[in-house]
């Protein structure tokens, strides 16, 4: 028989299925059947229903996962790379750069005194220089040199200058150490290494106390800035009492004023106390058998007849290479203190000098053109003497003949005399 929504229908029973679909058409009654069960082959399948634990487990599953993956990337960045920190250590003591003038390290050198001393500027140019200390200036037996400002005072007292002392380290300080060391021996190359200041000794005290006197306040002159206003003075000698304490003893003024750091230089009174370095050259132990000027170096040395070294100065030379005298020369004359004679020939480039058209005789001192102290050569026009500008010898030119600190000139007039040879080397 046939289902309204099935088709066919199939009879199950206890005995053998039994399919005679045209006997019961009409007489079975299908409400009056019992319970069967009814399949068919047609039957649409619904869709099957997944139960609600199952996306949920899944979801704490993926958040597990997740969770494990973060922690294992997390230990891994702690423990696979080294702390930034860790890799760069700072050094206990941070490194100190050598200075140019005494190279590191220093472990020859042993000095008695536990101050330590300011390491020296690498300049030609001078600087303020810290005081000495106090417990350094006290009379006592000679101790190895702890910087440049002492290097400079015990070569000076050799009678080896490195120019105004200014314990700063420049050309002229490194030609003079140059020369300490060929002197004692050692390889010259101008440093204030443990080997040098271990021969160079000094003994204290450094610096002393200068008085100002009625007689220096009333020494000061103006000088004026015409040769013909020079010429009409009745001494050249010093205009400020800073210049004059300064060439007392052998300082650049920058220098004087490190040490008097107090002193109004413009109102100085008589009776004033004024710290400088305590310096003079050695006495002349013999005279001087030869002189030699290096054109290249600008320095003078003078030497004895054993050719020990007696002195060694910086020094300025002819501008103009043509004016230079090179080769053999000799001491002609030798004048302490002397007067000056302009000659507009000598300065072509003076308007001054050109509009006057005759000579002047300029007086004597300090601030003299030729300084204090004249040494004539066999050339004519030429020779050895002092300037009113210490600073600047070495650094600027002349007109031909060799300029000195007045201090080095007054101690080159002791040691030379008449026929002295002077060779000047290129």
């Amino acid at each position: 028989m046939h289902s309204r929504l099935c088709g066919p229908v199939v009879l199950w029973s206890c005995g053998p299925a039994i399919r005679r679909p045209s006997l019961f058409r009409s007489q079975i009654n299908c409400a009056t059947l019992p319970a069967v069960r009814l399949d068919t082959r047609y039957r649409a399948k619904r869709p099957r229903k997944e139960p609600g634990w199952k996306s949920g487990f899944f979801a704490l599953l993926c958040l597990g996962l997740a969770g494990v993956i973060g922690w294992v990337w997390w230990n891994s960045t702690q423990f696979t790379e080294p702390p930034p920190p860790a890799r760069r250590v700072p050094p206990t003591t941070p490194p100190v750069p050598p200075s140019p003038s005494v190279p590191a390290p220093q472990p020859r050198v042993v000095t008695p005194s536990p101050a330590t001393s300011p390491p020296p500027e690498a300049t030609n140019v001078a600087r303020r220089l810290p005081l000495p200390p106090p417990e350094l200036d006290l009379t006592g037996d000679a101790r190895p040199v702890q910087n440049i400002f002492e290097a400079q005072l015990a070569m000076a007292r050799e009678g080896i200058s490195s120019g105004p002392i200014d314990g700063g380290l420049g050309s002229q300080t490194r030609a003079a150490l140059g020369a300490l060391q060929r002197k004692r021996g050692l390889v010259p190359t101008g440093v204030l290494d443990g080997d040098t200041k271990a021969l160079l000794q000094i003994k204290p005290p450094l610096c002393v106390t200068y008085v100002v006197t009625t007689d220096d306040l009333a020494r000061l002159l103006p000088v004026p800035k015409t040769w013909l206003g020079k010429s009409e003075q009745p001494r050249l000698d010093y205009e400020t009492l800073l210049e004059l304490v300064a060439e007392k003893s052998f300082a650049h003024p920058s220098l004087i004023r490190s040490l008097n750091p107090e002193i109004n230089w413009s109102n100085v009174l008589a009776g004033a106390v004024v710290k400088v370095p305590r310096v003079e050259h050695p006495p002349p132990r013999a005279r001087a058998a030869l002189v030699r000027i290096s054109l290249s170096g600008k320095t003078l040395e003078a030497f004895d007849a054993a050719t020990n070294l007696l002195a060694h100065f910086p020094c300025s030379i002819g501008k103009l290479a043509e004016k230079r005298p090179v080769g053999e020369l000799s001491v002609a004359v030798v004048a302490p203190d002397p007067n000056y004679t302009f000659n507009p020939a000598v300065f072509p480039e003076s308007e001054e000098g050109r509009r006057l058209g005759r000579k002047l005789v300029l007086p004597p001192g300090p601030n003299n053109p030729v300084g204090t102290a004249w040494i004539g050569l066999d050339r004519p026009g030429y020779g050895i003497h002092g300037t009113p500008a210490p600073e600047q010898v070495g650094r600027t030119e002349s007109h031909g003949c060799f300029r000195l600190a007045n201090w080095n000139a007054e101690y080159l007039a002791r040691l030379v005399t008449v026929g002295t040879p002077v060779v000047v080397e290129p």
